[in-house]
């Protein structure tokens, strides 16, 4: 947004040329900068309220929350069972809590996490988006079906069948809403207004795609593939302007509109990458941060640019080659942090 009066704008064209010649300002460099312990358990998805300053970060059993200023942490602010997506409406002081055990989503006051209404999604929710034009909300998951919410109304108004196992979402908040269909290895773009699939954008050499943001500034998906490699994705079109190495395990693709920033947090290396979008066929990897091993999912604040990655520390796996058991005391949030 613009903060400067327009008159201004209109009376300086000297010195809006100036600005626009001068270099863009460098990306901050990140490192790790503190850890936040919780109670134990699961977790997945995690989102940020920039009104109320608050992470959610969704557990095995319901929601955690942090008051990113305080540092205050309220353990258990919300039941549920097998919960995943906390999503944030915007100005309405309420999170949508998806929960796939009994095929709904919660709608729960923000502030003490009260149940305010309980409504039918199509089975297995999982990922879910907010769209700011049509002020719908939209669950996605493993049936294939994508469910839409009026979180105002507290009702289900239609499904969209996709088809596959669907991933994380975004939307360019415009009424145009994207999803990572993994088990297609495409990403399907579903038309709000219209209720279709209005597209299907094939990410060829992209196993398993699973984060998914969209970055504004330069109109661009960019979808985070098992096979150590992100695609940055023309939103308009579905072209391929870019492939970019990163780590192994994502599970997760942060953007943030302020820095004009996207981060691919790497749950398998314990590594957080870090990209210049730019105008998206020159996006790059510019740092490779150390984290944590788990750290896979994460939020950002835009105000201060810190990032949240909920892990724990783990032990063996019972059997050889499952996959490791976290130890009893261990989960906490990771904060890394810009310089300066």
């Amino acid at each position: 947004m613009l903060s400067t009066p327009l008159r201004y704008l209109v009376a300086f064209p000297a010195a809006m040329l100036l600005a626009a010649a001068l270099p863009a300002a460098a990306a901050p460099t990140y490192a790790e900068t503190g850890k936040i312990a919780g109670p134990d358990g699961g977790w997945d998805y995690v989102s940020f309220d920039p009104v109320h300053r608050r992470l959610f970060v969704s557990r095995g059993n319901g929601l955690t929350a942090l008051d990113v200023d305080s540092g205050t942490l309220i353990g258990h602010l919300a039941d549920g069972s097998h919960t995943h997506e906390p999503l944030v409406i915007p100005g309405g002081d309420q999170v949508l809590l998806t929960n796939g055990a009994t095929s709904s989503a919660l709608l729960l006051n923000a502030a003490d996490g009260k149940l305010i209404a309980s409504i039918p999604t199509a089975p297995f929710p999982d990922g879910a988006v907010y769209d700011t034009q049509s002020g719908l909300a939209v669950s996605f998951g493993a049936s294939g079906i994508a469910t839409l919410i009026d979180p105002v109304a507290k009702t289900q108004v239609a499904t969209i069948a996709i088809g596959g196992k669907e991933e994380f979402p975004a939307s360019d908040g415009q009424g145009r809403v994207f999803v990572n269909v993994e088990s297609g290895n495409e990403i399907a773009v579903l038309d709000l207004k219209a209720r279709t699939v209005a597209a299907r954008y094939k990410l060829d050499g992209c196993d398993s795609p699973g984060g998914l943001a969209y970055a504004a500034s330069a109109d661009v998906l960019i979808a985070a593939c098992d096979n150590k490699v992100a695609k940055v994705v023309a939103a308009k079109t579905g072209k391929v302007l870019a492939s970019l190495p990163i780590g192994e395990g994502p599970d997760a693709v942060i953007y943030d509109p302020v820095r004009k920033l996207a981060f691919i947090p790497c749950g398998h290396d314990g590594v957080l990458e870090v990209i210049d979008v730019k105008g998206g066929a020159d996006a790059t990897v510019i740092q490779t941060v150390k984290t944590e091993v788990g750290a896979r999912t994460g939020a950002l604040d835009p105000k201060t640019g810190k990032l949240y990655l909920p892990t724990a520390s783990y032990g063996a796996p019972v059997t050889p080659g499952g996959r490791p058991l976290s130890l009893p005391g261990t989960f906490h949030i990771v904060v890394v942090s810009p310089a300066g």
